[in-house]
């Protein structure tokens, strides 16, 4: 059977310099992320991660390196011409709001959907109300994409820490991303829980969408990435098949603390 051709870089990250006050968080990294893949960035909390997610996305800028997405050149863009050009994430910890319910948190992520202007929307003119009624519908179908359609009219900050993780999810789709990153999506969960956001990704995947997941769940990200890159203090420690990179002594050695450590851990996943 001839080999499928190998799938177009969506993300080209080169060289890639952060200082923070002498210091650099990210030193001199480099990492592809292929269109409609799930890409795990693992590594040792302070590898940098969270860092190079801040950077993807505009909230920092690079000192020296390129980021590349889908042919643009993203160094010293403005965060919110970086949503608009179809990357979105998520954060460590849930980001919701207080008081709202689950369908009106996930409205919020459809901002680069609205077409009338705010005179339209103060005076509640009918393209205004056609605006509201598209993106309520477009925010029910997300929730249903991350089945928690039926809770959309309860308070988000009710449900269980799993429940506000997938709010997160389908609020960040909102935008109708190319490219989403997920920053730890199922720290806290237990293993039912994690599972259910892996076979996420998948079926987002086979929509189309491309994922970078930062996590620690190591059976999460041999059982659902397809591609690993380990970081470690900023630089790039190794990448490829996620169990190779996992078994990679080094990788071990770093992420685990030791070797045998790391090897007795394996034993028990």
């Amino acid at each position: 059977m001839a080999e499928s051709p190998e799938k177009t870089v969506m993300l080209d990250i080169d060289n890639v310099v952060k200082r923070f006050g002498g210091v650099a968080a990210v030193g001199g990294f480099r990492m592809k992320v292929r269109e409609a893949t799930v890409h795990g960035l693992i590594g040792p909390n302070g590898a940098g991660k969270t860092t190079l997610i801040n950077l993807i996305t505009g909230l920092f800028h690079a000192d020296e390196g390129t980021i590349r997405f889908a042919g643009h050149d993203l160094q010293k863009m403005a965060p919110q011409d970086i949503a608009a050009l179809g990357i979105t994430r998520t954060y460590q910890n849930v980001r919701l709001f207080s008081g709202m319910s689950v369908l009106e948190q996930v409205m919020t992520g459809c901002f680069l959907e609205k077409k009338s202007g705010m005179f339209a929307s103060f005076l509640g003119l009918p393209s205004a109300r056609a605006d509201w009624r598209r993106i309520r519908d477009h925010s029910m179908e997300l929730l249903r994409r991350v089945r928690m359609d039926h809770r959309a009219d309860e308070l988000a900050e009710t449900l269980s820490y799993g429940e506000q993780r997938r709010i997160e999810i389908a609020r960040a789709l909102g935008s109708n991303p190319k490219l989403i990153l997920l920053d730890e999506p199922t720290a806290g969960m237990n293993q039912a829980e994690a599972s259910e956001i892996g076979r996420l990704t998948h079926e987002l995947r086979d929509a189309g969408l491309t994922i970078l997941m930062v996590e620690h769940n190591m059976g999460l990200v041999t059982e659902f990435c397809e591609a690993c890159t380990v970081m470690n203090f900023g630089q790039l420690l190794a990448d490829g098949d996620p169990r190779t990179c996992i078994a990679n002594p080094d990788v071990q050695e770093a992420y685990f603390g030791r070797k045998n450590d790391a090897t007795r851990i394996q034993a028990l996943r």
